[in-house]
Formats: structure tokens, C-alpha cells, sequence
């Protein structure tokens, strides 16, 4: 009796007995199987035949560690009219610390870095403004003695778009460009010139001088540290990990809050740092008692779709998706904000899943084609699972849309439709790729990933939840996709990459960067990785570039959440897959975050 070969991608097949027809050719064979559903294994990736013969993969994901229970239980005792009370008081003596006219420059710089760094500078952006102002118009000559002092101040005033040149560090460096060997006796002051480099911009050689001279002077700080107890040591290892510029700024608060109370500053500042640390716990408290209301409003919303249990071969990250949105806007009142961005990552989650991993080709093609024409009525051309999940889909995005439109006047609907389709053209051309086995150069790679990778798609929908008023000019850029849409979404692309590539190329997906430069030039993987973390050093330059370039057109809500973005992949995929396959570090920052309140 003949044998049928079901062709099951990345080398895998299956093989069955024959049946009369098949939707397409299969060829190739290792395994004799049932024609009832099955299921095969090889490393990561499982496979299942239904029972019109599809073969579908899996991504075996595991199980959300957070169930509906779990959320609807969070609770907080930093809530009420005695908290708020208790955190205005102590809010009003950091403002009168700030507004100290006989503090001296530097001491103040220090002082908004702290606040900065606590998680608490937008109760105070005022005041920071006119500090920054002061030091940038004043015309003093900085202090060329003091590594320390020059460092954190171009850290700030470019932080907060001051034109500040890199030639204020040249008096920190010898006749033939290289920096002073004497500084190295200097960690504190190589610490924060470390910290400064990275607000460089493209072509910057002193910066990029700094940023190697100091990486290595940390290296080498760090393997002949003395003391485990170092707060020095403590925060340069938490530099070299990652810069204090790419770090999400919520999960940054809740370390440095932590830092701030056991280092020496407390001591030294005496009481003026115990009433901005009080403030930062108390405020840090309030704030997520703020996101857990939000996170037991949107597990019932998870709960009401049944995507959990009508969907199982897709991720159920709620929380991890909730992480996300608390990246790009952490301000407690952009609660709507939060979540509405959060259902879109869900969305992003589960509609990635299918094409990745779940959906035959042909499918792919119908939905791709339905969800550009935006009409509900032909979604019954979809299998039952696609009927699911885009009924809801359609429904919320045309919600969204009409509450924007309610808000501004404006029919964004178009918008929100064309990052949509734009998404969905660009997971199809991956699955193509998938099906036929095409590896492409990582030029061509990137040009469609920094679509698939939905950066676009976050950042589109942040815009019109955010801004207050929507202009002409940021509408028409808006259709085009602004360069800083594109650097921010490259960078989530490329830490996705450094994150999840492994696993999904065991899976037997479509190359990722690391291998489609491994498959360019021949180089190892260590050395491919190396090649891919440079790239988003390169492309933070040009994102640091960019924000003040779009300046005139889009709020400073908007361009924030742009960097945000990229800060929140980084920190993501800090220790791996921290979305699809969280670890036990992933999973305890976000105990931190979100259910773990500070002892006051």
C-alpha cells in the first residue's frame, strides 16, 4: 500500500496512509502515523494533524504563571485620603529642597538625578526644567577637574534636549585624543562618563572614545573588587549590565529605591534624602495599588474573550503584556492608555502565534486578505479559531478608534487599519519564507522585520492615546512612519532577536538576525550576537539623534514613548524570553512591580 508524506517544514515529515485528496502536495517521510488527529515531537516543536489533514506546529508554551484568581486578589494598603495627604506633605519638602536658591549647581544636578532615578521627577518637571536652564544659561565654565561633576551635568541637559557639545570632556584628554591614563584612579567620575556616552549621537568620536575607555576600565574595576558590600561596585555592575539610558524607568526606580536607602547618600544627605526617600516609596506604593486595579480590570476583559481556553496553542501573557504597557507610559494617569495598549500586545501575542506557528499557509492568505479589506461580515470565510480570535480583535480596534475619534475629532480608524494590515503583509511574507525554506540576507530580513516586530503598530495606537491634540503634520507623518518609528522598532526587533532566537530556531522558524548575518558572512554565533548588540548601540545613536528632530511635530509624550519602547525590549529580554518563556528572574521583577508593595 502507498504512503503519503506530509512535509512538515525545517526537516521534519510525517507520514501517513493515503487518503483520496489533500488541499496541497506533501513530500518527504520518516514517521508512520493514524489518520485520526496526532501529534509529533522533535526538540521544541510539536505537530498536529486535524481532521481536515492541516498540519499545525506548536511553540509548546507553557502555562501563564498568573491565573484570574491571582489578580482579582491584589491588594493594597496605599490607597485613600491618608496616603494622599501624607505623600503631598512630603512631595512639598523635595519641592522646597529643589527650590533652594543657596544650593549650589552641582549639588542640585545631584539632586534631580536622584529624583530622576527614584521614579519620581514627573511630580517635578517644573522645577528640573528651570534647574537645567540655569546651569545651560549661567555660561559657567565646568569644572575641567572634576570627571564626576561635567559627566553627570551633559548626562542631564542632554537627557533633557539641551545642546550640549562632546567638547566639554576634550580637558579630560591627551594631546593625541585618547583620554587621560590618571582618570582611571577616578572610578566614581569613569562611572558616570560611561553613564554619559551613551546619549551620544552617530559620529561622535569622543563619545565613542569614552564609552570604550570606560567599559573597560569597569571590567577590569569589577574583577579585582574587593568587597562584595562596594556601592560603588554595586552600581557599576549594574551599568555594565545595562546603561541607566536603556533601562525601563519603573523597573529602574524600584532597584534604585532599594540602593538609595542601604548606599552612604542617605547618611550624607542627612534628612533632606530621607524625606525624597519616604516621598519615592510612598508615591512607588500608590502607583502600583494604581496598576493593580488596572491589571483585575483587564484579566475580566481576558477572562470575557475565552482566548485562554478557546485558543491553547498561543501564548496567555496578560501579565507580561500589562509589563509591556507599564513600559512605554508608566504615569499613573495614563491608565486608559495602559490598557488599551495592553490588549494590542495581547493581540500582537496571539496573532503572532498564528502565523508563526499554528495557521496552514493558505489560511494566512484569506485572513491577510480579509483584515485589509476591514470587513466583519466575510470573517466567516476564517476557521472557527481565526472566527474567535478577530472577531474580538475587530471589535476592540474599532472601539478604540471610535473613542479617539469621540475625543479629537478625528477619524483614525485609517490609521489604525493600515498598521494593522501593514503588520499582518509582513507576518505573511515571514511565513512564506517559513514554508519554502528562504533564508534571507539580513538586510532583507530587517527591512520586513521592523514591521512584523509590531513597533509600529504600539506606537501608531500610543500616539492617539496620548496626545492631547492630533495635528495635520503628525498625521501626515504618521502614514509614512516617522525614522523614529522605524529606530525604536528595530530595536525591539533586534533584542528580540538576542532573546527568543535560540528557542525559535529549534522551533524551526524563519532565520532571525543572528543567523541571517551568521549565513551572510560565516561567522560563528557568539560572534553573530556580538554583531547584533553593536547594531542597537549604533541604532540608539540615531534614536538619540532623532528625538530632536521630530520635536516639532509630536509631543514629548509621544517621542518618550518611542525611547520607551526600545528600553522596555531591552529589559525584556534582558535574561532571555522574558514574554514567551519567562524565568524566575523575569517572574520576580514582576512580583516587584506589580504585588510586592516597599516597607515604608
Amino acid at each position: 500500500m502507498a504512503l503519503s508524506i506530509v512535509n512538515i517544514g525545517s526537516g521534519f515529515s510525517i507520514l501517513l496512509k493515503p487518503f483520496s485528496t489533500f488541499k496541497k502536495p506533501f513530500p518527504s517521510a520518516t514517521k508512520v502515523v493514524n489518520t485520526t488527529s496526532i501529534r509529533c515531537t522533535a526538540n521544541d516543536a510539536a505537530f498536529t494533524i486535524d481532521e481536515n489533514l492541516n498540519v499545525r506546529r506548536s511553540g509548546n508554551y507553557a502555562p501563564s504563571t498568573w491565573d484570574y484568581d491571582f489578580f482579582q486578589s491584589l491588594n493594597s494598603d496605599f490607597k485613600g485620603e491618608i496616603c494622599s495627604s501624607h505623600a503631598s506633605d512630603l512631595k512639598e519638602e523635595v519641592r522646597m529642597l529643589l527650590n533652594k536658591e543657596e544650593m549650589d549647581s552641582l549639588d542640585k544636578v545631584e539632586l534631580v538625578d536622584s529624583i530622576q532615578r527614584l521614579g519620581v521627577c514627573y511630580h517635578f518637571e517644573d522645577e528640573i526644567q528651570r534647574i537645567l536652564e540655569a546651569i545651560c544659561d549661567c555660561n559657567e565654565k565646568w569644572d575641567d577637574q572634576d570627571l564626576y561633576a561635567t559627566s553627570l551635568k551633559f548626562r542631564l541637559l542632554r537627557q533633557h534636549n539641551f545642546n550640549v557639545p562632546q567638547e566639554v570632556f576634550k580637558d579630560f584628554m591627551d594631546e593625541s585624543g585618547k583620554f587621560k591614563a590618571s582618570l582611571s584612579k577616578d572610578m566614581k567620575g569613569i562611572l558616570y562618563l560611561y553613564e554619559a556616552s551613551y546619549h551620544s549621537t552617530k559620529d561622535e568620536k569622543i563619545m565613542e572614545e569614552a564609552q570604550d575607555f570606560t567599559k573597560t576600565l569597569m571590567k577590569n574595576y569589577m574583577t579585582n573588587i574587593s568587597s562584595e558590600d562596594d556601592k560603588l561596585g554595586e552600581l557599576v555592575s549594574h551599568a555594565l549590565e545595562l546603561p541607566l539610558h536603556w533601562r525601563e524607568p519603573r523597573h529602574e526606580a524600584r532597584w534604585f529605591i532599594d540602593f538609595y536607602e542601604t548606599s552612604s547618600m542617605v547618611l550624607e544627605e542627612n534628612m533632606n534624602s530621607y524625606s525624597l526617600l519616604q516621598f519615592a516609596k510612598l508615591d512607588y506604593n500608590m502607583v502600583q495599588s494604581i496598576y493593580q486595579d488596572e491589571l483585575k480590570h483587564l484579566s475580566r476583559w481576558w477572562k470575557r474573550t475565552e482566548w485562554g481556553e478557546k485558543l491553547t496553542f498561543a501564548r496567555a501573557r496578560l501579565m507580561e503584556c500589562f509589563y509591556w504597557s507599564v513600559g512605554y507610559n508608566s504615569r499613573p494617569e495614563f491608565g486608559y492608555a495602559r490598557r488599551v495598549l495592553t490588549a494590542v500586545t495581547a493581540f500582537i501575542t496571539t496573532i503572532d502565534d498564528i502565523y508563526d506557528v499554528y495557521a496552514t499557509l493558505e489560511e494566512l492568505e484569506v485572513l491577510t486578505k480579509l483584515t485589509k479589506r476591514w470587513d466583519a461580515t466575510e470573517l466567516d470565510q476564517l476557521p472557527d479559531y481565526m472566527k474567535i480570535c478577530f472577531t474580538e480583535f475587530y471589535n476592540e480596534i474599532n472601539e478604540i478608534a471610535d473613542v479617539a475619534q469621540r475625543k479629537h475629532g478625528v477619524s483614525v480608524l485609517p490609521y489604525l487599519q493600515k498598521v494593522w494590515t501593514d503588520v499582518f503583509e509582513a507576518y505573511l511574507l515571514e511565513a512564506q519564507w517559513y514554508h519554502i525554506g528562504y533564508k534571507p540576507s539580513l538586510r532583507e530580513y530587517l527591512d520586513n522585520a521592523w514591521i512584523s516586530i509590531t513597533g509600529p503598530v504600539i506606537l501608531t495606537h500610543s500616539y492617539f492615546l496620548t496626545a492631547t491634540s492630533i495635528t495635520d503634520e503628525a498625521l501626515q507623518c504618521l502614514k509614512t512612519y516617522p525614522y523614529i518609528i522605524r529606530l525604536s522598532a528595530t530595536i525591539l526587533r533586534l533584542a528580540d532577536d538576542l532573546g527568543t532566537s535560540s528557542h525559535e530556531m529549534e522551533r524551526g522558524d524563519t532565520p532571525k538576525s543572528i543567523q541571517c548575518y551568521m549565513n551572510d558572512t560565516g561567522v560563528s554565533e557568539e560572534e553573530a550576537r556580538e554583531h547584533i548588540k553593536y547594531m542597537i548601540s549604533e541604532t540608539w545613536k540615531e534614536l538619540n539623534e532623532e528625538r530632536l528632530v521630530v520635536q516639532s511635530i509630536f509631543p514629548k509624550t509621544f517621542i518618550d514613548m518611542c525611547l520607551n519602547l526600545a528600553r522596555i525590549s531591552l529589559s525584556v529580554y534582558l535574561y532571555g524570553d522574558g514574554h514567551g518563556a519567562p524565568s524566575s528572574r523575569d517572574k520576580e521583577r514582576l512580583m516587584f512591580l506589580f504585588v510586592n508593595s516597599i516597607p515604608l
